[in-house]
């Protein structure tokens, strides 16, 4: 099967996110419908980043008092999100935990998927 070529737009992180996931994995319409919402939100969060390196930490607050800049909060949330997003997709670990590239990926992604779908119907 083809590798899906990345979504449009995707900047350079979310493009090689997307890449060395497809790359490793065989995934489903689903999964990759996930995958793109993932990269856009890397794209979200490296926008804030930038914004954020143009501003202050720190805010005035409504009583005048310096309060943390809510980009930083916008930014842990968009974090979380793509982090659900990705953990969502329930891809293997690589069993040596270096996060390289596993030969016969699809293959393994496709057992994990079954092995994952057998425990659900048993309960376990």
């Amino acid at each position: 099967m083809a590798r899906p070529a990345a979504p449009t737009g995707l900047g350079t992180k979310a493009k090689r996110l997307w890449t060395s996931t497809t790359t490793t994995y065989e995934l489903r319409e689903d999964e990759l419908r996930i995958l793109e919402d993932a990269c856009r939100e890397v794209d979200l969060v490296e926008r804030l980043e930038r914004e954020l390196k143009k501003a202050k930490l720190t805010v005035e607050g409504s009583m005048g008092q310096p309060v943390a800049n809510p980009l930083m909060q916008e930014i842990r949330q968009h974090r979380s999100i793509v982090q659900r997003l990705l953990g969502s997709l329930k891809l293997p670990d690589d069993e040596a935990g270096e996060g390289t590239k596993i030969s016969g990926a699809g293959e393994r992604s496709s057992k994990a998927r079954d092995a994952a779908s057998e425990r659900w119907k048993r309960g376990a």
